[in-house]
C-alpha cells in the first residue's frame, strides 16, 4: 500500500477499510499512534518501521506474555526482529479488534502459539505455551510431572488424528468450543 508515515490519503484509507476489520475512525487513530511510535529519523520515510522495543510499550501489549511472540507474527518484512510497518500494525490491530471473526483470531493465536514455526503445536510449544501462561515466580511453576500431565490432557481433548500434535483445524475445532476466547482475543483502540 505504500503510504508515508506522515500522511494517510482518501485511496489508501478506502483501501485499508476494504482489507482490514477497522472502522476509518480507527484506521485514523491506528495511523496517529503508528506515527507517534515512529524514531525521528523515519516519520517522513514510506518505509517507516517501527522497531519492537517501541511496539512492546503499547499498553495494550505490556503485561500480554505473548506479546514479543505477537510482534514476531505479525512482522511480515523481517519476521526475526519483530518491528512492524504500518500494514504490519493495522493487520495486528484488525486481528485483535472485536469486529475481527473467529477463524481470522484463531488463526493468528494458532501462530503465535506455534513457537517453532513449523504448523503444528508440539509438545515442546504447549509446553512454551503453558510456561507463558502461568511461569511469574518458580512457586508457580508446574512441576516435570504437571507440566507432562497437562499436556496430556491437551492433547487428548485437541489431537482429533492422533498424531501427537495440534493442527490448525484441531485448534480451530477447540476454539470454537470455547466462547469465551473472542471476547480475551482483542484491543481496543
Amino acid at each position: 500500500m505504500g503510504t508515508t508515515a506522515s500522511q494517510l490519503g482518501k485511496a489508501d484509507l478506502s483501501e485499508y477499510q476494504e482489507l482490514t476489520f477497522l472502522t476509518k475512525q480507527e484506521i485514523l487513530l491506528a495511523h496517529k499512534r503508528f506515527t507517534e511510535l515512529l524514531p525521528k529519523e523515519e516519520k517522513n520515510s514510506t518505509n517507516a518501521r517501527v522497531p519492537m522495543t517501541k511496539i512492546l510499550t503499547l499498553p495494550e501489549l505490556k503485561s500480554n506474555p505473548f506479546k514479543e511472540r505477537i510482534c514476531l507474527v505479525f512482522s511480515t518484512t523481517n519476521p526475526n526482529d519483530g518491528s512492524f510497518s504500518f500494514d504490519d500494525f493495522l493487520d495486528f490491530l484488525s486481528a485483535f479488534s472485536d469486529s475481527a471473526t473467529l477463524e481470522i483470531k484463531s488463526h493468528y493465536a494458532f501462530r503465535i502459539f506455534d513457537f517453532d514455526n513449523d504448523g503444528t503445536l508440539s509438545c515442546g510449544d504447549l509446553e512454551k505455551l503453558v510456561d507463558c501462561l502461568t511461569y511469574e515466580s518458580e512457586d508457580s511453576r508446574l512441576t516435570t510431572e504437571e507440566m507432562r500431565q497437562l499436556i496430556t490432557n491437551i492433547l487428548e481433548e485437541s489431537d482429533i488424528d492422533k498424531d501427537g500434535t495440534v493442527n490448525l483445524s484441531e485448534f480451530q475445532h477447540v476454539i470454537s468450543r470455547s466462547p469465551d476466547f473472542v471476547s480475551s482475543f482483542k484491543i481496543v483502540l
